[in-house]
């Protein structure tokens, strides 16, 4: 587009199973572990984006001439490295106030209100109505796109497919003991806040005054 968009890079120093160390998904053959692949590309584009390529450089390490305008990069492109020790929820809210906080930051300098999101009001009230449709369901069986709104046809049929496919949940409530009490997992439905939600997993039961929807 001819626009210079800055890149973000995210690496973890440790695998998502450290006992393994850097053994992880180590091929047969292969120089290095999986994770250490995945890693040499995590330091070596900032540095592409970054230096760059000249058709000299490219000429004096052979690249035939043909291939030499494709392979030429300016570089002087900005990007962000976060290297982190590992990924775990603490880390994870570390990235995502750090985004935050330059989003807000973005907006006290360029003049912009980064809290007011006129933008995503239409979605709000998709959900809302969405929301709805989906109690419906898990209360009685009521089949997805009865809302006020109407879905297009691909977001029916997810919607649809993600109902139907949920087998922890009930539709069109849950059976009941002889005590008329549910079994399995009961979802409180309700819309009253007061109204007892009760959960009866196999054989434990805990009874909250407060609706889980």
């Amino acid at each position: 587009m001819g626009q210079v968009v800055p890149a973000d890079f995210l690496g973890f120093i440790e695998t998502p199973l450290p006992n393994m160390a850097h053994e992880t998904v180590l091929m047969e053959g292969a120089a290095v572990s999986h994770h250490d692949e995945l890693m040499a590309n995590f330091f070596a584009q900032p540095d592409a984006l970054a230096c760059g390529y000249t058709a000299e450089q490219l000429a004096a390490s052979g690249v035939p001439p043909s291939l030499v305008p494709h392979r030429t990069f300016p570089g002087n492109r900005p990007s962000n490295c976060l290297l982190l020790q590992r990924l775990t929820p603490y880390s994870a809210g570390q990235i995502l106030a750090l985004y935050e906080h330059r989003t807000a930051v973005q907006g006290f300098v360029w003049g912009i209100n980064s809290f007011d999101q006129w933008g995503v009001e239409l979605g709000k009230t998709l959900a809302t109505d969405l929301r709805t449709q989906i109690r419906d369901y898990r209360r009685d069986g009521s089949r997805p796109g009865s809302g006020l709104l109407q879905l297009n046809p691909a977001t029916k049929r997810m919607l649809t497919r993600y109902l139907e496919t949920d087998k922890t949940r009930p539709s069109g409530g849950s059976s009941r003991d002889s005590h008329g009490q549910p079994q399995g997992l009961a979802l409180c439905v309700s819309d009253d806040p007061d109204e007892e939600c009760i959960l009866d997993l196999q054989t434990e039961r805990s009874h909250a005054n407060s609706s889980l929807v």
